[in-house]
């Protein structure tokens, strides 16, 4: 009986790695919208020009998972709340950057660990328009969303959740540009 020789069972050993490596936000194949669903239609430009993966120490932990769809996910079903019948939003993301940030001086113990003070705020950049029942435009810009206090407000209802203050801040956005009291903010 022949025994694998030890090149075959590092590729065997790496197989998991490489499945894993496959889903990160910057993979080409990966579509750059949601799929058409209800009064809100939400894009986003390429992930590898995002600051949270241009400025980060650590690249490669950085585009794993599929946060980018999570957070338009959630612009979705926060502004969808916020819309008064027959209003329609188009969202198109343009920059984001996560709370915290890799740290690799702690060591190779902590080089993939998303370390949260209050120095690295949650931000994103995204161009909207709303159009009224009647297909006119309501309204339409650009915004850049921050949370410098993000660490200081209320606790996120989900404290599990690695995103939640970004979604906290995308509330936040939501209710002011959309909510009942928009009539009174300028345009």
């Amino acid at each position: 009986m022949k025994l694998p020789s030890l090149h075959s069972l590092f590729l065997l050993a790496m197989l998991p790695l490489a499945a894993q490596a496959a889903d990160t936000v910057t993979d080409p194949d990966k579509p750059r919208s949601l799929p058409d669903e209800g009064p809100v239609a939400v894009s986003w430009s390429d992930p590898a020009q995002f600051s949270d993966l241009r400025y980060t120490h650590n690249r490669w932990e950085a585009a794993q998972g599929d946060w980018v769809r999570q957070l338009a996910e959630h612009v979705r079903k926060s502004a969808t709340k916020q819309l008064r019948p027959g209003e329609t939003l188009q969202v198109n993301i343009t920059d984001i950057t996560r709370a915290g940030e890799y740290e690799p001086w702690h060591g190779i113990s902590y080089d993939h660990v998303r370390i949260i003070r209050d120095r690295y705020p949650p931000r994103m950049e995204l161009s909207y328009t709303l159009y009224g029942s009647d297909g006119q435009v309501l309204a339409q810009g650009d915004s850049k969303l921050r949370d410098f206090g993000f660490m200081m407000g209320s606790s996120p209802i989900n404290q599990t959740d690695p995103l939640r203050y970004e979604k906290r801040m995308i509330d936040d956005w939501t209710r002011r540009e959309l909510g009942p009291k928009r009539e009174l903010s300028s345009r």
